[in-house]
C-alpha cells in the first residue's frame, strides 16, 4: 500500500506564502492523479487542486491565481505553492492519490496523506 507524506505547513501572516510537499512511498505519478484537499475547522474536506498523470492541472475557484500545483518526477514529489494567503485558507491540507480507471482495475486504490496544518493569521 502506497503512503503519502505531506510537509510544509505552518503559521504564516496574511499575504504570505507557503509551499507544501507530498512524497509518495512509490512511483505512482504515471498511474493516477495527485490532488490537494483541505479541511477547515468545523467544515467538510474540500478539493483544492489536482495534477493528472499527463500533467494537466485544475484549481478550485477559491485558490485560482494564488495557488499552483506542480510535480517533480525526479524527486517523486508533488508541490502546492500557496501565495497571497488569506485567513480563510487556514486548514489541514491533505494530499490524495487517485488511480486512473485502468490502474483501478489492476488493484490500485486511492490513498490519503495524514495532512499538514496551515494557519494564516490576519
Amino acid at each position: 500500500q502506497v503512503q503519502l507524506v505531506e510537509s510544509g505547513g505552518g503559521l504564516v501572516q496574511a499575504g504570505g506564502s507557503l509551499r507544501l510537499s507530498c512524497v509518495p512511498s512509490g512511483n505512482i505519478f504515471s498511474v493516477g492523479a495527485m490532488g490537494w484537499y483541505r479541511q477547515a475547522p468545523g467544515k467538510q474536506r474540500v478539493w483544492v487542486s489536482t495534477i493528472t498523470s499527463g500533467g494537466s492541472t485544475a484549481y478550485a475557484d477559491s485558490v485560482k491565481g494564488r495557488f499552483r500545483i506542480s510535480r517533480d518526477n525526479a524527486k517523486n514529489t508533488v508541490y502546492l505553492q500557496m501565495n497571497s494567503l488569506k485567513p480563510e485558507d487556514t486548514a489541514v491540507y491533505y494530499c490524495k492519490f487517485t488511480p486512473d480507471m485502468i490502474s483501478t482495475t489492476k488493484g490500485w486504490r486511492e490513498v490519503w496523506g495524514q495532512g499538514t496544518l496551515v494557519t494564516v493569521s490576519s
